[in-house]
């Protein structure tokens, strides 16, 4: 309770969008001396204020317009664990503008926000995995992503006691786009567990993990191989005929590719 009314004396002192910014870069977000306990308060208190404003569209623009990123950000270098969360709900709130996501994963922020997805709340795994999924539209972002070590923890995320599937296959279906997060999905083990989804998934968690093992597939005779390991072809099988249009489009192309693998290795025996 005494939280709620710390952060409605904040607004009540500050009442437009404008004034919360200007007091949350003045008060909250000094460079120095953060590790005090009043000024920490402070900062957690505008965070959770620049959070429910960024809900209405509006604001949404004029909080990005008014420099408020780079604050953001900061807050994930340096806050303590519940301002980092609500920073990260905040900047997946604002990520409208593209040019957003590109001063984000310049910052270094996404390893930020990869340490959220590894060693805190189920709330915050869940906010840094929509934050890294917006981040990795952008193409520059991906190699970010993996190498900040992502794919390990979306892994491990793909357990069903986490109840962060779909948020996990999604973000994977991204980052599996490009070489280093093919190498990274092998490395850590994601085959096995996509092929799980694409038998036992969601509908939207088959679709993405479809997706993804196409992608294995087609730029890797290994990746093609394990896949066939794993049994892969019975829920393809299934998928291609009961699935989503995209989930049926992407199973069948896969089988396809998997028949002609199989023939042309039959060819050259």
């Amino acid at each position: 309770m005494k939280a709620m009314l710390d952060v409605l004396g904040f607004l009540a002192a500050a009442s437009t969008y404008a004034q919360v910014l200007q007091q949350f870069k003045e008060r909250a977000l000094k460079r120095a001396e953060l590790a005090d306990s009043e000024d920490m308060k402070v900062q957690e208190n505008a965070v959770i204020a620049l959070l429910n404003l960024s809900i209405t569209d509006i604001n949404k623009w004029s909080i990005a317009n008014a420099d408020a990123i780079e604050s953001l950000i900061h807050v994930l270098h340096t806050g303590s664990s519940e301002a980092k969360e609500n920073s990260t709900a905040t900047l997946f709130s604002l990520y409208v503008i593209k040019d957003d996501k590109m001063k984000i994963g310049r910052s270094g922020a996404i390893i930020n926000l990869v340490d959220l997805l590894g060693n805190r709340t189920p709330r915050g795994k869940k906010d840094a995995a929509t934050a890294l999924f917006n981040l990795s539209i952008l193409h520059e972002n991906k190699v970010r992503i993996v190498q900040a070590g992502a794919v390990k923890f979306l892994v491990e995320l793909m357990d069903p006691a986490d109840g962060m599937i779909d948020k996990a296959v999604v973000v994977l279906s991204n980052l599996v786009t490009i070489h280093e997060g093919r190498a990274a999905i092998g490395q850590e083990g994601g085959i096995p567990v996509l092929v799980e989804v694409v038998e036992l998934g969601s509908t939207r968690g088959k679709e993405n993990a479809a997706a993804a093992v196409l992608q294995l597939c087609t730029n890797s005779s290994r990746f093609c191989n394990m896949v066939l390991q794993e049994e892969a072809v019975p829920p393809l099988v299934a998928l291609s005929q009961s699935g989503t249009p995209r989930a049926r489009e992407k199973a069948q192309g896969l089988l396809s590719y998997l028949r002609n693998q199989r023939h042309g290795n039959s060819g050259r025996g």
